[in-house]
Parts: structure tokens; C-alpha cells; sequence
């Protein structure tokens, strides 16, 4: 099991909100029970070729019943981890995951190598569905499947920039939130050549 270390604002010394994070005050003293955390890091390979890695953490601040027994305070429920490693298309071409603490020993990690099975797979539309089709419900760990998405997010933000953009393909970002719908202010403001109103869109799909 990797070492976990549980941030002493979160070790029941504080009812106060994380001043790092920017929410209103709470209205009412609390005490911490519970943390979830996912950290994703992208690396640049000397062979040319991206690594994405992606790791979960859960702990609660006091002891909580597991049905396979008591976890003390501070260690963790879940901490799992996995690593895609993508070429510049986006396609994935390694994948590793690990299964350090669970809350069923012995069973939970059982899963753990199927993961293997995202090799082969592009980030790109479709994703999603190939996803849950491979890691959906009993055929996959619920945790680990959350940290493919995840990955998934980052590999793009890594492999980003990378290379100079394609003038004739349209950007990944468009059409991915609300802000860079083509017929969003923002996209006619930075990128006008894909921009395109409701209007056009419909024109151009008949």
C-alpha cells in the first residue's frame, strides 16, 4: 500500500473550510468526515509519446465499519491508480492500473488487470460509450472506470500544444462546454473560423 497523508486541516483539528478553496463561508460549524481526492498528471516520454496518470484517494477523519472490518481514521478506503500512456492521435498504446486499498481485500483488485483492455482505444468521439461497454457495471471497478474519464480529460490538456494545430481540423475544445459552442461569443472572438450560427449549422447540415 502506498503512504497516504492525511492534510492536518483535515485530521479533525478544523472545522473550517480549506481557505484554498474559494466558496462562500459556511454557515455552520462542521466536522470533516469524509475526503475525496483524484490527482491526474501528464508526462512528455523522450520516446515521443505521453504518459497520463491518474490516481484516486478516499480517507475518512475518523474510524469508519468496513463489512471486511474497521478502517482505522486517516486510512484509506479506496487508493487506486491508473496510467495511460497515448501517441500524439490520442490513441492509447500502454495502460496499467493498481489497486492498493479497497474496501474487500482480495476481491476488488481481481479486476484490476482487465484494465489492460484500454489499450487500442482513441480519445477522441465514442470514447465514452467503448468505455462503459468494456468497464460497465460488474465488468469493472466503479473507481478505477472514474479515473479513465479523468485521464482522458488531461491526456488532452497534455498532448495539447504539443504540435502545431492543423489549420483545415477543428480544434478539440469546440463544442465541449457551453462557453465554446460554435455559435458562442468566445469562439467568434478566438476562433473565427469555426465559428458558426444556429442558422449556418442547419444550412450546412442539409
Amino acid at each position: 500500500m502506498r503512504n497516504c497523508v492525511v492534510p492536518a486541516a483535515y485530521n479533525g483539528a478544523s472545522q473550517q473550510p480549506d481557505p484554498a478553496v474559494p466558496l462562500p463561508t459556511a454557515t455552520a460549524s462542521r466536522e470533516p468526515l469524509h475526503r475525496w481526492s483524484i490527482q491526474v498528471l501528464g508526462f512528455r516520454r523522450a520516446d515521443g509519446l505521453y504518459d497520463i496518470e491518474a490516481r484516486l484517494v478516499d480517507i475518512k477523519s475518523v474510524d469508519f465499519q468496513l463489512a471486511s472490518g474497521v478502517r482505522p481514521a486517516g486510512q484509506p478506503i479506496h487508493d487506486m491508480a491508473l496510467r495511460i500512456t497515448v501517441d500524439a492521435s490520442l490513441t492509447i498504446v500502454e495502460a496499467a492500473a493498481s489497486t492498493d486499498a479497497m474496501p474487500y481485500p482480495g476481491e476488488c483488485q481481481r479486476i484490476t488487470p482487465h484494465y489492460a483492455a484500454l489499450v487500442g482505444l482513441a480519445i477522441r468521439p465514442g470514447f465514452t460509450s467503448k468505455v462503459r461497454a468494456l468497464f460497465g457495471g460488474t465488468a469493472g471497478c466503479t473507481h478505477l472506470t472514474d479515473l479513465i474519464g479523468a485521464a482522458a480529460t488531461i491526456a488532452f490538456q497534455t498532448v495539447a500544444g504539443q504540435a502545431p494545430p492543423l489549420p483545415d481540423r477543428k480544434p478539440y475544445q469546440l463544442d465541449r462546454c457551453h462557453a465554446l459552442k460554435t455559435d458562442a461569443p468566445a469562439v467568434a472572438q478566438f476562433y473565427p473560423q469555426w465559428y458558426r450560427t444556429a442558422a449556418q449549422e442547419t444550412a450546412e447540415a442539409s
